[in-house]
């Protein structure tokens, strides 16, 4: 089982990550999918994301510790959740990795694999205050934490349509390759929230792992 790292914060928020190695077969095998589930897989036409799809259902069942697997279903708004069970959820998958994260407040998590080319869009979701702390020898790296950061936050809110240079902030710091936490905040409408962004790079650099945690909710902002 190629289970990469799975581990419990200090506020009972778990993160887990999976090395995708299986086939499709594997992958299957023994996961008792709900009806609503299997009409999302029988829908997913293109087989690596099969594999993605069955690795992170895969990885969120082991995380739970149940004996009997609990379905990954999805809310109104397509935020996915985990059937009778009162941690809030959130999965990723990027090259050969499946992540997720599980938390007793609204959590989101993205995993990225490194491209140099990220820096052709940077501009559309990182602010020019964000971007006033990004140093060229970590430019490419520095601009994933911004995306992974900002998709985290996007999912952890949970009701789509976020503009990620106008509805969502991060607090700038320099890059730290040892990972750090950052502060984000997501508003929109009557809607405004803190969160506490962790980041870190793992596999060699060569992938970008962030997970938002709300921390508290904000008075919004009068228009």
């Amino acid at each position: 089982m190629p289970l990469y790292r799975h581990d419990i914060q200090p506020d009972g928020t778990e993160i887990g990550l999976w090395h995708i190695e299986e086939p499709e077969g594997v992958l299957r095998e023994g996961l008792s999918l709900h009806p609503v589930e299997q009409a999302q897989l029988t829908s997913i036409t293109h087989e690596r994301r099969r594999v993605e799809w069955l690795a992170g259902r895969r990885l969120l069942h082991h995380m739970s510790g149940r004996a009997i697997r609990g379905a990954c279903l999805k809310d109104a708004f397509g935020k996915p959740y985990l059937y009778e069970s009162r941690f809030h959820i959130s999965l990723s998958h990027s090259g050969d990795f499946a992540a997720v994260i599980a938390g007793p407040t609204p959590v989101g998590i993205d995993i990225q694999r490194i491209v140099p080319r990220i820096g052709r869009i940077a501009s559309r979701f990182i602010t020019e205050h964000e971007a006033s702390v990004i140093e060229p020898q970590s430019a490419t790296l520095h601009q994933h934490v911004y995306w992974c950061a900002k998709e985290a936050l996007y999912k952890a809110y949970g009701r789509k349509m976020l503009d990620a240079r106008r509805d969502m902030r991060i607090l700038p710091r320099p890059y730290a390759a040892s990972g750090a936490t950052l502060t984000g905040e997501v508003r929109k409408g009557d809607f405004a929230a803190q969160y506490a962004v962790r980041y870190r790079a793992f596999y060699h650099d060569r992938y970008m792992l962030a997970w938002a945690t709300e921390t508290k909710r904000l008075a919004a902002e009068q228009s």
